[in-house]
């Protein structure tokens, strides 16, 4: 069983020698509240030990159990763990000592474990479950990118304070595609972007045969909105108005699945490659901006707006499931195309 890195940590195999470590917290009632083990007597820590190691060693490991240990100073300060649920699917959990919560420790073995499970287990789904009560487990499966699926009832015994004989659970679950396009969306995310103002756009050559652009609109920030800078621009064929294209400027979440892009065309100038040459037009906008890299979506069943892209020479990533949040989900889409273009 290979040792996995974090920032902070060592996901490490467990040793007998991290006994007095383990059962400072696993003993602790307060520690366990929300476990549906412990508090443990000295055997029970002994016996999770050795279970531990015995499965460290197995060939084809199923229940991989790692030691959390900070790095800068090697003291052991917890446990997670990834267990296969048959081939394609593994349950996700993990164990603070009480003076290290509210740090990120549990974030940082929750994403390690994540990524493990994906790019090397070529798991499909993983899955994880909480007290209902237990508003910091949650919240670290909602900080990883997992989506609740559901709430059991009396699932569970109920926890350690608790005056009910049963407890709630909530369960949560995310699939190999989400957790790709969340990697995808924090690349994004990192891409350098330029903006002190709008640039002149009048200064600039926006003509290409028998059309031009026209900026009709510049629209501001607005942070609380999370909308970035964004252009308007007419598409004109000779004096008339032939569609609209708009550049949005910079990279977020939303415009992940949103894309940087947008465009129309008036259904009488349809056919005739407008879209296609309105998004070259916006090159040196682009370029001005300091992005090399912006991403068009679409409706999987358009197929006009799907053929542009190809035109362009952008790259389809994904089919992306939308996320509930989105203004598109709202609007009634559930999958968009994604598609990257680079603006050299």
């Amino acid at each position: 069983m290979k040792i996995l890195e974090t920032e902070r940590l060592y996901l490490r195999p467990f040793e007998e020698s991290d006994f007095e470590a383990v059962h400072s917290y696993a003993s602790v009632a307060e520690n366990v509240q929300y476990m549906i083990w412990g508090p443990n007597e000295e055997a029970h820590t002994r016996a999770f030990i050795s279970h531990a190691i015995a499965q460290s060693k197995e060939k084809l490991c199923k229940d991989y159990q790692y030691a959390a240990v900070i790095k800068s100073s090697q003291k052991l300060i917890g446990a997670c763990n990834l267990t296969l649920i048959g081939n394609e699917e593994a349950e996700l959990g993990w164990i603070l000592h009480r003076d290290y919560w509210k740090q990120g420790f549990g974030t940082e073995m929750g994403r390690r474990l994540l990524e493990f499970g994906f790019s090397e287990l070529g798991l499909n789904r993983i899955i994880a479950r909480c007290d209902t009560e237990n508003y910091g487990s949650y919240r670290v499966m909602e900080g990883i990118g997992m989506r609740r699926e559901g709430c059991f009832l009396e699932a569970r015994p109920a926890h350690k304070f608790s005056d009910k004989k049963y407890g709630d659970v909530y369960s949560y679950a995310i699939l190999r595609d989400e957790w790709e396009t969340l990697q995808e969306i924090t690349y994004y995310n990192s891409l350098p972007v330029i903006f002190d103002d709008f640039v002149d756009t009048d200064a600039l050559d926006l003509s290409i045969g028998e059309i031009e652009l026209i900026c009709i609109q510049k629209q501001a920030a607005i942070p609380e909105k999370k909308w970035v800078p964004a252009y308007v621009f007419e598409i004109r064929h000779g004096n008339n108005r032939a569609g609209e294209v708009n550049l949005r400027i910079g990279y977020t979440d939303g415009l992940y699945y949103g894309g940087q892009i947008g465009y129309s065309v008036e259904e009488q100038y349809r056919g005739q490659g407008y879209a296609e040459k309105a998004c070259r037009l916006l090159a040196p906008v682009i370029r001005a901006h300091g992005m090399k890299k912006v991403l068009i979506t679409n409706n999987e069943t358009n197929i006009a707006s799907r053929r542009t892209c190809e035109k362009l020479g952008a790259k389809l990533l994904r089919l992306a499931r939308l996320p509930e949040w989105h203004d598109l989900y709202k609007a009634g889409l559930r999958y968009v195309n994604i598609f990257e273009w680079s603006v050299e």
